[in-house]
């Protein structure tokens, strides 16, 4: 809920208060290794002042969304796991029910405020007379949930002169004092130490609200109609970073974690929290570089950024000229998902099977070798690929974006861009046999493609045949490579403003 400007004046004075106290010291950074599944890990350092015996400890440099229980605190002085620890933590307690007006009139159930009519105070900050009625609060407005019906809310009950109402009568005036009230969620401890002693101590815990994700902008350089075969591009990738964590970062060491790291969801809160987020594109002062770690990727900024609450913050983390991109396109003419006919060990005799509505299109894809001679050869993070070209007057046009997956050096990247306008596909049945007493069945395919394009075209035709394990093409007009035990591919070349034609007959037997 939106503090009002009549509910901020009620805490005015106490922040005026804050301000006048000896100004605290700079916090420490917080390292920050944030993951792509909406959850990070935080590290800060804590200085302990213990006396001996049990000491109560508080700190507010947490996040809202921290899982209590992933909390660890140590000293960071003492390496040797062998050694006793230098303190012992009795108990933990994590806050969030930060401070609302709602949880502020349940505070005061029982007892007579002051109601404001619209925004109207006084030039001391306080309501004027005839402003304002005073009224007895029976009950607050409490949110509670419902197994049917999801989050309610109850109505608040108000007694003014007398009556009572079931609405609140204007805007609640709060007595000048936060004591008791919690404006941060809070991480507290009661700790045991046998001496006085000063700890310089790390807070480490997992927080929700935090994710990353890569997004990659390839450019072409080529001009007019592009074609098929390889052309120079500029590869950019940049890291987009999210907090919605509820805290601010004003200083954060950030690295980011790439690869599927089991996570198992925490019960989730209800925490009412809304976010406006912000864009902000941030200059790169030293490379980002990656290592291996254990069978994931980890990625270091190498400097220090401010990561804001609901901000969403961009850093370039890689940048290649030049790169080689090789352009091909696929036609798969039977668009249905053949393997929900397929049964192991057995033969689909249905003759309409894979052989419904024919696909027309004809992809078009991108390949680009994640190698260090092709200027690349850094372990690719998944993300958006967005793909652009140069038109013949140099602008810039987007013609295509794909998802790509975790991609190691040395692998390529393939990107399906779209369909091509000019290069169209068919495929039919001509012929479907079957002999039961033989136990043999064959059909004939034809597939054809037309090419508008001012310029020859390489198709890489493929067909997928899951009636039978056992099969055999029998008659063929192109030759074929054979991709895994289902699929085989046809590489027809289809002349400028022409056609080509693939045929095939293939018997199965069981």
């Amino acid at each position: 809920m939106q503090i009002s400007r009549l509910f901020a004046a009620a805490l005015f004075s106490a922040a005026v208060a804050a301000a006048q106290q000896p100004s605290s010291p700079e916090p420490p950074a917080t390292a920050l290794t944030i993951y792509n599944d909406n959850f990070a890990v935080a590290r800060t350092t804590l200085n302990l002042d213990l006396h001996a015996g049990i000491n109560a400890v508080e700190t507010n440099d947490v996040t809202n969304q921290l899982e209590p229980d992933s909390v660890v605190l140590r000293d960071l002085g003492q390496s040797n796991t062998s050694v006793r620890p230098s303190f012992r933590i009795l108990e933990q307690n994590f806050e969030t029910a930060a401070v609302t007006q709602d949880s502020l009139m349940r505070k005061y159930e029982g007892q007579t405020i002051k109601f404001v009519f619209g925004n109207a105070l006084g030039v001391d900050g306080k309501p004027a007379p005839g402003t304002y009625v005073e009224g007895k609060i029976i009950r607050a407005p409490k949110q509670f949930q419902d197994p049917n019906l999801g989050y309610q809310q109850t109505q608040a009950i108000i007694e003014v002169n007398g009556q009572l109402e079931f609405a609140i009568p204007g805007t609640p005036f709060f007595p000048d004092t936060t004591e008791g009230l919690l404006l941060k969620p809070a991480l507290r401890w009661q700790i045991e130490s046998e001496h006085a002693q000063k700890v310089n101590a790390e807070l480490a815990y997992i927080t929700g609200g935090m994710s990353w994700e890569a997004t990659y902008n390839v450019v072409a350089e080529s001009g007019g109609e592009a074609s098929e075969g390889a052309e120079k591009a500029d590869f950019v990738g940049w890291v987009t970073i999210k907090n919605l964590s509820g805290a601010e970062f004003p200083k954060a060491n950030i690295k980011l974690m790439a690869g599927d790291v089991a996570k198992i969801e925490p019960r989730q809160r209800a925490l009412g929290m809304m976010v406006m987020a912000s864009a902000e594109n941030v200059a790169v002062d030293n490379a980002v570089t990656q290592k291996p770690f254990d069978d994931f990727h980890l990625y270091d900024l190498h400097r220090s950024v401010s990561l804001a609450d609901g901000e969403i913050k961009q850093v370039q983390f890689l940048e290649a000229d030049g790169i080689r991109v090789n352009r091909s396109y696929i036609y798969d003419g039977e668009a249905d998902n053949l393997q929900n006919g397929y049964y192991y060990g057995q033969v689909n005799q249905n003759q309409s099977f894979g052989v419904g509505n024919s696909n027309p299109k004809v992809l078009i894809v991108e390949e680009i070798a994640n190698t260090e001679s092709n200027h690349l050869g850094m372990p690719l993070p998944a993300g958006r690929l967005r793909f652009y070209r140069r038109d013949a007057d140099g602008q810039v046009e987007f013609v295509g974006e794909s998802v790509i997956n975790h991609t190691p050096a040395e692998d390529t990247v393939k990107v399906t861009t779209g369909s091509a306008f000019d290069v169209k596909g068919s495929r039919r049945q001509t012929d479907f046999f079957i002999d039961q007493s033989r136990r043999i069945m064959e059909e004939n395919f034809e597939i054809k493609l037309t090419n508008q394009k001012s310029e020859a075209v390489n198709v890489k035709v493929l067909e997928h045949l899951y009636r039978g394990d056992n099969w055999e093409i029998e008659q063929k007009s192109a030759d074929y490579n054979k991709l895994d035990s289902h699929t085989i591919e046809f590489l027809v070349k289809v002349p400028a403003k022409g056609s080509a034609t693939v045929t095939y007959k293939v018997r199965y037997t069981w």
